[in-house]
């Protein structure tokens, strides 16, 4: 049976997290709460995280190396689609890397990180916010605004945690191909999609055009070159 620690209120469950992982918790132990003070995203955002919402951290000890994280990260992406997907109905689409879409508002945000042999695997997931900070209005969606009904977060935690675990077997024993398959053929991203990239040093505008081995997005540039996008905020031209 998972253990699962869950607070009312925490500043972060990564950092909880990642402390039970240092003093060796099991795989599958589970940080949540209802409200974060401190909610972490990727590139060192941070993650909105009032009420409403379910937020957790899982401790994953998965046969796979440091350098495989990327593709960790697109695993965790597909089975929160799918857990999501066949628990409310709903057709979501992923935004590479590590986001669960409604058309072009974000559900969920997931957020993967290596800490002392383990990986902790952050998922924040929009379940009963009926609105959201202004700057969120127009990107932000959550299950009761798509679905028009109150969902129970207890079952949706338990349904994300079990596909979690399913789909890092499948990582473990079919590897890292068949997730990277399984991503492109869930994700509208991948290929074909006019994008813009928010990278350090500017915005770059292209059409994506796969995934490399390692997991990271290939995008051809407006003047026929490729670039491989290992970081940034991807969204479609126009948003």
């Amino acid at each position: 049976m998972q253990k699962i620690e869950w607070h009312e209120a925490i500043d972060s469950t990564m950092r909880r997290a990642a402390e039970l992982a240092s003093e060796g918790a099991a795989s599958g132990t589970i940080v949540g709460a209802d409200e974060q003070t401190a909610g972490q995203g990727r590139l060192g955002r941070s993650w909105e995280s009032r009420r409403g919402g379910l937020y957790f951290t899982m401790v994953l000890r998965p046969k796979v190396e440091m350098r495989e994280l990327p593709v960790v990260t697109l695993a965790l992406g597909l089975a929160v689609a799918d857990a999501v997907q066949m628990f409310t109905g709903l057709a979501v689409d992923l935004r590479w890397p590590n986001d669960v879409m409604v058309g072009d508002r974000k559900l969920a945000g997931i957020l993967a990180q290596w800490h002392d042999g383990a990986v902790l695997a952050g998922i924040g997931l929009n379940v009963g916010q009926a609105d959201f900070a202004p700057e969120l209005h127009a990107a932000a969606t959550s299950l009761a605004l798509e679905t028009g009904s109150v969902q129970n977060r207890d079952v949706l935690l338990r349904a994300i945690a079990a596909s979690v675990e399913t789909h890092v077997k499948v990582l473990e024993s079919s590897g890292v191909e068949a997730i990277l398959r399984l991503f492109g053929a869930a994700s509208s991203y991948v290929a074909g999609k006019r994008v813009r990239v928010e990278l350090p040093g500017g915005e770059v505008r292209g059409t994506t055009a796969g995934l490399t081995a390692e997991g990271f997005l290939i995008l051809r540039r407006e003047d026929g070159t490729e670039m491989t996008v290992t970081a940034g905020g991807v969204r479609p031209c126009g948003a």
